[in-house]
Parts: C-alpha cells; structure tokens; sequence
C-alpha cells in the first residue's frame, strides 16, 4: 500500500502578498499586481509591465549575511518555506533529519548575476569575474539553501521543466513520500526573473504582452490576451505521509491524491494542437485520485493569456473531461499575479487548497470579451462560493512538459 500524503504547511511570497493569509485575501478581493516594472529601465523595452513582489525584505526572514549569499530567488525560495514550516508547525529538533527532504525549484535561476558578471567579465577581464557566480546562479540553490537553512537533510531536489517547474516538484515530492523515501517534504517553486535579459528575451520569443494597460494584460482566454506578464515569487507546501502527520498531531488541509505528468513530443514552446499530452495528465491525475471528471469541483488553468496555451488548452480539458468540461468551473491565477514561470504551479496548488479550505473558486480577473475557441466556464466577472472536494492544477512548461495535481479534501478512510 502507498502511503497517503496531506498538505499540512503552506507559504507564499507573490506579487499581491509576502504570505499566505495577504495572498489569499488578494485573490478573494480580486486584486492584481500588475505595474510598470521598478527593477531596471524599460525605455527601450516591448515590455513595460510586470507583477513584482512589493515590499520583501529578506532579513525578516533569514540572517543578514546567508541573505547576501543567497539570488532574490532563493531568498523568496527560503522566506516561503520558513513560513510553511511555522504554518506547519514542523519541529525539525523533534525530527529526523534525514526523513526530511526538500524539491523547491526555480526554472531559470538567477539572470540577474549572470548579468551582473558577464558584464563584469567584458569589462574587468575573467579575473573579476565573482567567485560566486556559480554557486548563486544555479538553479538547484533554491533547494541547497532550504535545506541549509532548515537542516533537512533528506533528498534535496531540483525539477527544471520551465512553466511546470513548480508543479512537477510537488508531484516528485509526492512521489518520494509515497515510496518511503521521506516522512516529510518541503516542496514548490522560487522565481525571480524580472530584469533585463529575462524580460528582453521572453518578448523577442513574443510570449508576453506588449499591453500597456494593467486592467487589459494578463487576461486568460480573453479574446483581447496578447501574452503573459513576468510574476515573481515563490510557493512552498509541507508534505507529509498521513501516519507521520497524525503521529505528530499536525492539522491537514488537504490531501494530495494523484499526479499526471506527459510530454507533448511536439514542440519547444507550443503546447501540442489537439490538447492530447495535457489531456492525459489530468486523465492520469483523477485516474489516480479514483475521481470521475464529474466529480472535480475545480480546474486551475496553467492559462497564461498567450493566444495557443489557452486555445490549446482548452480542447485538453475538453479531450479529458468530455461534455463535462462545460460544467466544471476553470479559473486562471495568473488573472492576478502573472506567470510566476517556475514558482507559478506551486501558487497556483496552494490556490487549490485554500479554495478547499474556504470553499471558494476565484474569477478569471480580467476576462471580458469571450473568445468563440474558448468556450468554457472561466468564471468571468465573481466567483463562486461552495463547497470544493476535488480541485486539478494544470501546468504545461516550454519542452512539452504536462503536468496535473489533484487534491481532495481530506477524509478519514
């Protein structure tokens, strides 16, 4: 038998919150975090709008001089965990460490010292190059530096599937509890790509919006979309077997009960046409959650406001879901704080349970003017109210990467 594994700690730094409770309060005032990028000059930039994380102060949440050792996306990486394990109240002095794992994930790492020091390499020499550039820019760092801060001494993960970073890395996480490997995972996604080679070579690609309105940039499965804005941030969940949480009398959330992850074998950044690789994500997520299409009470979009993600996406749910899939409430986060690329499932999973918690699903903010190819319930306008059981989190990366969480309520066998 596998063992079942609960969510019992979440944290989130975001754009429209640097917690979970002012994150999720955001989401149900329908707040948005889009604006004109503070981070550099965008003068001569396609893009001129972002979704930043406001107000982050890293010495609130680590020692001064790890923070100066640590890219802003691993200090957003460790800040969301620090609060998932206080919201969890995991005692680590009462664990085995070695039962203690982490997957926290960036898809990019940081842009920003590479910048940094391939200029100074240009302009200085090799010689001037920092001694820390790799250690700082790598991507597995997120997970290094959680696990150092933390003392989790069990396996240390990095997934990189780009959009599908965040999501694959709870999946993993899942995966490696249900094998036994670990009691306990630290789990999710950390991004912060927001400068100027990240943002010049995400619009020369033309996947973000070159909108100047905040009201009209990110709107997913809106006619009028044109791209996505560049979020920030980070989101971590506990994870745990369901033995070692009641052992230790940890309040549960929710539960995670399947996992699908596919690849398109298709293209490097379009999501295959007929939608058939993210279809058997979900299809292999509910298979293993034992739950019907009918019986999903919510979809959380990966919905980036790109033109093909969101029409190809949308024949996905209906290749999976059938005449059901114009029941099933589907809404996009990103409505409201942006593609988070590496970070953005695990925000997005992290909307999943709360919506469980409070029996809430949020809009599509921004979705007004209906698209003929993407006729689904996006939930344009309010959201609705009522009980959720089972919600999926699509996330569909560049490279073809597809996966779909599933989470339930919890229930006692």
């Amino acid at each position: 038998m596998k063992e079942r594994v609960v969510v019992t700690g979440m944290g989130a730094i975001t754009p429209i919150g640097n917690n979970i409770e002012e994150f999720w309060n955001g989401i149900k005032a329908g707040k948005t975090g889009f604006g004109k990028i503070r981070a550099f000059d965008t003068t001569n930039f396609k893009t001129s709008l972002a979704a930043e994380v406001k107000d982050f102060n890293a010495a609130d949440y680590m020692d001064k001089r790890a923070a100066r050792r640590m890219e802003l996306f691993c200090q957003y990486a460790v800040a969301a965990s620090k609060e998932a394990i206080e919201n969890a109240r995991l005692d680590m002095d009462k664990e085995d460490p070695f039962r203690v794992g982490v997957c926290v994930s960036s898809s990019v790492g940081s842009l920003q010292v590479m910048e940094k020091e391939e200029k100074r390499l240009v302009e200085k020499g090799p010689g001037r190059v920092g001694p820390l550039l790799v250690p700082m820019m790598i991507s597995n760092m997120a997970s290094g530096n959680v696990s150092i801060a933390f003392g989790c001494r069990g396996k240390s993960l990095n997934v990189v599937t780009a959009c599908a970073t965040g999501t694959h890395s709870i999946g993993e996480a899942y995966r490696s509890i249900q094998a036994g490997e670990v009691d306990v995972m630290l789990a999710g996604g950390a991004e912060a790509a927001i400068c100027p080679i990240g943002i010049a070579g995400f619009a020369s690609l033309t996947a973000l919006t070159s909108a100047s309105d905040p009201e009209r940039a990110s709107i997913p499965f809106d006619k009028e979309r044109s791209g996505f804005v560049m979020g920030e941030g980070a989101g971590v969940v506990v994870l745990e077997s369901l033995s070692h949480a009641k052992a230790r009398g940890a309040h549960i959330l929710a539960e995670v009960a399947g996992y699908g992850a596919t690849s398109d074998a298709y293209h490097i950044t379009s999501p295959c046409e007929d939608g058939s690789g993210a279809a058997k994500a979900m299809e292999l997520a509910m298979k293993e959650a034992g739950v019907k299409p009918e019986e999903v009470s919510y979809i959380n979009a990966h919905g980036t406001s790109t033109h093909h993600n969101d029409l190809f996406e949308t024949r996905a749910i209906k290749r999976a879901f059938g005449n059901t899939a114009y029941q099933v409430p589907i809404s996009s986060t990103k409505s409201m704080i942006g593609h988070l690329l590496g970070a953005a499932g695990a925000v997005e999973f992290i909307t999943c349970v709360k919506s469980i918690e409070d029996g809430y699903i949020h809009p599509t903010v921004g979705l007004k003017v209906a698209d003929e190819e993407c006729d689904l319930n996006y939930v344009p306008g309010q959201g609705i109210y009522g009980e959720v059981r089972v919600a999926l989190s699509n996330s569909l990366g560049f490279g073809g990467h597809n996966a779909t969480l599933a989470v339930k309520k919890f229930e006692e066998a």
